[in-house]
């Protein structure tokens, strides 16, 4: 600080600012020192006129609300002579557009750029503040991160959405950064979420391709692109995971509603982590990349669990239950010594699932209902009504494929109801319902499959006959009560405290028990084979699976 700043007065009688280090949000950024806490720190000067002060005002507020490593902290705010004072950390380091123009990231830095963004936008959106002008200008990457969360702050909330507060703008105004506004916000329309999720994948869009597809030469130019599909990204990059390039594609869709959730693209960013190339990175490694690296446990459980179910199909095509078209003990039409052998088909369809586990599964899947269809049709035709499920309703996530089998083989030993538990701990709200809906539709027809009872005891007969069945007995209700319980178990039972996570877990089962029997004396079916034993185990998993989660975050944390 040299002599002239000396003789500056100090800001709010304790900053004495410096040399100008940028501008934002409607005000100039300066360098300062806090005199009281003998801290250098980073003072925002926002004009006494026009919408500033309201705009500066909203941005104490949100910063207010926020504690996050991944957001510049706000330390305080004040008005004086020059207009209003925002006083905020300082952060050593380049915003993310000046690196992306100097060609300093590497793919692996804008993934861990991303997930420390995500992670920073799920904490503004769980405390009720939409950002709405996420941006490269809006990122700075410090130069020494504290830690992974800290990869990138967030700063200028000066347009931010707060939740029960006056909105800054009437419905039809447009406020933001047009070439990284999502459709709905350059309409006027009232945003959510998700307006901050379609931001986010264009910015690391950007930085990935090195093009942002909607800016045009002219902001009239511009304009007319904002709504428009964006080109697919691995159009422009084939090198990429396509699941990553999946992820992006999905959270830039026009309409809100296909844009799935933070979570997904957080979990595609942790997903691609070591696939992608590291040349000339910048950033320090984040921890998922130890937890995810190779040897990847969800690749070879999803394998595995593939392999499982492949051997399970071939060795009922060579042994088929007594209901089947063949007769139990006959040889089956074309021999069943022309079959692969369960081992051999198990064995290449766990390689392939672990290498390509989307392809892989629906290649394995294909190779065993084509080795029932000739002997059994009906058989093959079950499976394919199982199979089908997974890949329509969770088209991104390839390694859960398999996980509803985990239901009928808990049935096989009598506690099929403990697998709502398992579902419960999957990442993301709709493939945790979807995978408990799943688990009672392999379930349902796994029973005639293997001829015994696993649950409720459908009765075995033709494809046709089992689909009516279930459908005219009511059974199939089952499913929407497991995907609620699969789809809230998180939120209940969050692994904070024992004692609650204990006593809402109880509950949590003792509801599901219920509501099963309900399910199954509705249906006119038996009583539910094991039910008790399976909400037991379903508690004890729901407490274990939290406490574990929470461990993890924790270490996450740490690193």
């Amino acid at each position: 600080m040299d002599a002239t700043e000396e003789l500056r007065p100090a800001v709010m009688g304790r900053y004495r600012l410096g040399r100008r280090i940028g501008s934002g949000g409607f005000g100039a950024v300066y360098e300062a020192h806090d005199e009281r806490l003998d801290r250098a720190v980073a003072v925002k000067v926002i004009p006494a006129h026009g919408p500033a002060p309201e705009r500066g005002r909203r941005e104490a507020l949100a910063a207010a609300r926020l504690h996050h490593p991944g957001i510049v902290a706000v330390y305080d705010a004040g008005d004086g002579p020059d207009g209003r004072y925002l006083v905020s950390e300082l952060v050593r380091g380049r915003t993310l557009d000046e690196l992306e123009r100097d060609g300093a990231l590497s793919d692996r830095d804008v993934l861990r750029v991303g997930l420390a963004l995500a992670e920073a936008l799920a904490h503004a959106h769980q405390r009720g503040v939409i950002h709405r002008d996420v941006k490269p200008q809006n990122v700075i990457v410090p130069d020494e991160a504290r830690d992974a969360r800290s990869a990138a702050k967030l700063t200028d909330f000066g347009i931010a959405h707060l939740t029960y507060d006056e909105p800054l703008t009437r419905t039809g105004d447009v406020v933001g950064t047009l070439a990284y506004m999502a459709p709905e916000q350059a309409a006027g329309e009232r945003v959510d979420e998700r307006a901050d999720l379609y931001s986010l994948a264009l910015v690391l869009y950007e930085a990935l391709a090195g093009v942002n597809p909607v800016r045009a030469a002219t902001p009239a130019a511009t304009a007319r692109l904002v709504g428009t599909p964006v080109p697919a990204l691995r159009s422009r990059r084939r090198d990429l995971p396509a699941e990553l390039g999946d992820a992006l594609d999905r959270a830039l869709a026009v309409d809100p509603e296909g844009r799935g959730e933070l979570d997904d693209l957080a979990d595609a960013l942790a997903d691609a982590l070591p696939e992608v190339g590291d040349e000339g990175g910048t950033i320090a490694p984040h921890p998922l990349e130890r937890r995810r690296s190779l040897p990847r446990l969800g690749r070879v459980a999803a394998g595995l669990a593939a392999g499982a179910l492949t051997a399970v199909a071939l060795t009922v095509a060579g042994d088929p239950p007594s209901w089947a078209d063949g007769a139990r003990g006959a040889d089956p039409p074309g021999g069943a010594e022309a079959l692969v052998s369960p081992l051999t088909g198990a064995l290449v369809a766990a390689v392939l699932v672990a290498l390509f586990p989307r392809a892989g599964w629906l290649v394995a899947a294909a190779a065993a209902i084509a080795a029932l269809a000739d002997p059994w049709p009906s058989a093959a035709a079950l499976v394919a009504l199982a199979v089908v499920v997974p890949p329509l309703l969770l088209r991104r996530r390839g390694l859960t494929w398999s996980l509803p089998a985990v239901a009928p083989a808990l049935g096989l030993i009598h506690l099929a109801g403990a697998y709502a538990a398992i579902a419960g701990r999957a990442p993301g709200a709709l493939t945790r319902a979807v995978l408990g809906a799943a688990g009672v539709w392999w379930l349902l027809l796994a029973e005639p499959l293997v001829g015994r009872e696993l649950l409720l005891g459908t009765p075995p007969g033709e494809a046709g006959e089992t689909l009516r069945e279930l459908v005219s007995s009511g059974a199939l209700l089952l499913a929407p009560v497991w995907a609620v319980a699969a789809l809230v178990l998180p939120w209940l039972v969050a692994g904070r405290s024992l004692a609650a996570d204990v006593v809402l877990a109880s509950a949590w089962a003792a509801a599901l028990a219920t509501a099963t029997g309900a399910v199954a004396e509705r249906a006119g079916l038996p009583e539910p084979r094991g039910l008790a034993a399976g909400a037991v185990l379903a508690g004890v998993l729901a407490v274990v699976g939290a406490r574990r989660a929470n461990t993890l975050d924790a270490e996450h944390e740490a690193a």
